[in-house]
């Protein structure tokens, strides 16, 4: 098992740089899935939901747009704030995954902001080791639970934090309203912090 500065398989991972910026902005976050997830009310009165996984045929290809990973000034090490950090994965010098945190002192809730693993490394237990240097952040702060939201469309992220002890803890229906990803569904899933 990884640390939060260490490696592993020949992958290493430790905090951001300034010069990693570039590299994770160009990772490739993009995805193929034949599963999605549907949200659909549990009752007529509109008080409940049910996911179901439902075929994607055909195949669903999705590209998110390019965006900014700093937002919660998660940018790295020394310069991020003293409740935000980007880690980074690298094979070979060359960054092939990340994940930007932060920390809420009022809720003891770490928030995982954005975790990517380039599509030729995925299924190789980088993604549980970054997600395990950002539980290790969470644990150094006193945070209570890790806290993320994928979308309901991104199938195989929903399994993978499933497989690393995240379950389904809320949703939001509404949140990607006019956006390019109007229609899919916010899940939100959280794990204890141990």
């Amino acid at each position: 098992m990884t640390t939060a500065h260490g490696s592993a398989d020949g992958i290493d991972y430790r905090l951001a740089r300034p010069e990693d910026a570039g590299a994770i902005e160009a990772l490739d976050g993009s995805f193929t899935t034949d599963t999605v997830f549907e949200v659909v009310p549990a009752d007529g009165a509109g008080f409940g939901f049910l996911l179901r996984e439902v075929p994607a045929d055909p195949p669903l290809y999705k590209e998110f747009p390019p965006e900014e990973h700093d937002e919660q000034g998660s940018g790295g090490g020394a310069g991020a704030g003293a409740d935000a950090r980007t880690y980074v994965a690298l094979d070979g010098g060359l960054v092939c995954g990340f994940a930007a945190v932060g920390y809420a002192a009022w809720n003891r809730r770490l928030t995982v902001e954005d975790i990517e693993v380039a599509p030729g490394h995925r299924g190789r237990g980088i993604g549980r080791a970054l997600m395990e240097c950002a539980a290790q952040f969470a644990r150094e702060r006193g945070a209570e639970h890790l806290w993320l939201e994928v979308s309901s469309v991104n199938a195989p992220a929903v399994h993978a934090y499933r497989r690393m002890g995240f379950t389904l803890c809320g949703l939001d229906t509404t949140l990607y309203g006019g956006t390019p990803a109007s229609g899919e569904k916010a899940l939100f899933m959280s794990r204890p912090c141990r």
